[in-house]
């Protein structure tokens, strides 16, 4: 699977909104750029993006790909599993690290930064160092994260019952796209 890195740039946050006013649309198996019906086996690139404060995945076609814009947080290289394919394909991990820096710009997406980095935890992208209290009184895991030799602070935010569930839904269309459901 090849990927690439989008560009450090500092996120916008000009109007406050609530975490869950963000929707996040799960692939729609078609060339953004074509409309071109993307068919299982076909090779396809998949480009995350911040555009006006939302989270966005496009999906391009071999044939209309020229590259990830500037803007892009990251991209990756896919092939749309045929019919009998069960395992869902996790965006990179190298996207998913750009995703959870990126959020720790935005207050709004604190739930949703605290599951993504538990998610890089479990696969063991990130270690936990220790553990300390923020001046608002929160618990915050100091992570590290070998591969870029950063380390991190993670504000503990356990999200409700409800809240779970839509943010686990935003994930699974946000990182695996359609193939995740």
């Amino acid at each position: 699977m090849d990927m690439s890195l989008g560009p450090k740039y500092p996120l916008r946050t000009t109007q406050k909104k609530m975490l869950l006013d963000y929707e996040i649309k799960s692939c729609s198996r078609c060339c953004s750029v074509t409309e071109r019906e993307l068919l299982p086996g076909d090779v396809f690139f998949s480009v995350l993006e911040l555009l006006e404060e939302e989270f966005i995945r496009r999906d391009f076609c071999v044939e209309a790909w020229q590259g990830p814009p500037e803007s892009c947080l990251g991209w990756w290289r896919s092939q749309l599993p045929g019919k009998d394919a069960t395992k869902p394909q996790l965006a990179p991990t190298e996207v998913m690290l750009n995703l959870f820096i990126a959020l720790a710009e935005r207050p709004e997406d604190l739930e949703f930064r605290y599951l993504l980095g538990l998610l890089l935890l479990r696969r063991r992208v990130l270690r936990r160092e220790d553990s300390k209290q923020n001046d608002e009184g929160q618990e915050v895991l100091v992570l590290h994260c070998a591969r870029r030799d950063e380390q991190f602070d993670l504000v503990v935010a356990e999200p409700d019952v409800e809240q779970a569930k839509q943010l686990q839904q935003r994930m699974v269309d946000l990182l695996y796209g359609d193939s995740g459901k």
